[in-house]
């Protein structure tokens, strides 16, 4: 312990640690239970697979909802992680990131500019490119299938940011002599 600080370095390095990433398993939980709500709908109300304008049950209504909740909070986690990462140099701020997929026309616009910055972070802290794809994998994940195949699909593209982003932190930054990512 060091008496003249009042803190062990133990604790220091332990406050200075980074958060964890999102936990991916538990939006693939979200994603079957949403089909599975998806499916007792569509054997309880049979309208619903002709005529899908239908206003969707409470419980369908829900499992949606819940899951699109967990995907912000996702989203929001991994740019809080890559704020502290970069001490605050890392352009879009978590509340951002989140909110901008709620914005009608725009946030056609955001399923590829926060994915893009983010791989933008991983190859800027490894020497060979890893993430070149990820904006691409997310936002086809995305925009081609609704419901909880698409929540499913969503979250599997999370694992893949997850594990650049796990790459990517677990490397040395790039040498302070070369142009900064994030300027």
């Amino acid at each position: 312990m060091d008496w003249s600080g009042g803190q062990s370095q133990e604790q220091q390095s332990e406050s200075k640690a980074l958060p964890p990433l999102p936990r991916v398993w538990i939006g693939y939980s979200l994603g079957v239970a949403t089909m599975i709500a998806e499916m007792i709908a569509v054997t309880l109300h049979p309208e619903l697979a002709k005529e899908p304008l239908l206003i969707p049950p409470l419980y369908l209504f829900l499992a949606n909802f819940i899951s699109l909740i967990y995907w912000l909070v996702c989203v929001y986690e991994y740019h809080v992680v890559l704020a502290q990462a970069t001490a605050g140099a890392y352009p879009i701020k978590p509340l951002r990131a989140a909110w901008f997929h709620l914005i009608p026309i725009y946030g056609l616009y955001w399923v590829f500019k926060w994915p893009r910055e983010l791989a933008r972070f991983v190859n800027s802290r490894l020497e060979a490119p890893l993430s070149n794809g990820a904006g691409g994998i997310y936002s086809l994940c995305r925009v081609s299938c609704v419901g909880g195949l698409g929540m499913i699909l969503l979250f599997w593209a999370a694992s893949y940011l997850s594990r650049c982003l796990r790459y990517a932190l677990a490397a040395r930054p790039a040498p302070p002599g070369g142009q900064p990512p994030f300027s």
